[in-house]
């Protein structure tokens, strides 16, 4: 998810027009800042990630998600 603003140890992040809350408690350590990728498991940043490492995982995401939708049809 992309960091939209930082409030804390919380940050409001966006993927794909959806936004939600996310805990930046297991960053604290780290400099979170408006624009930054995160990896984000049951509400908790677990890790930042490069611009393209965010993409690549989406495209991944869809790859796995379009085989799962033509074995679906099948």
């Amino acid at each position: 998810m992309r960091v939209v603003e930082v409030a804390g140890l919380s940050a409001l992040c966006e993927a794909r027009g959806v936004r939600r809350d996310v805990s930046l408690w297991m960053l604290q350590h780290e400099e979170i800042r408006p624009g930054d990728h995160l990896l984000v498991h049951l509400g908790h940043a677990v890790q930042r990630m490069t611009e393209e490492e965010a993409s690549e995982t989406w495209s991944l995401l869809d790859q796995i998600l379009g085989e799962t939708d033509l074995s679906a049809a099948r």
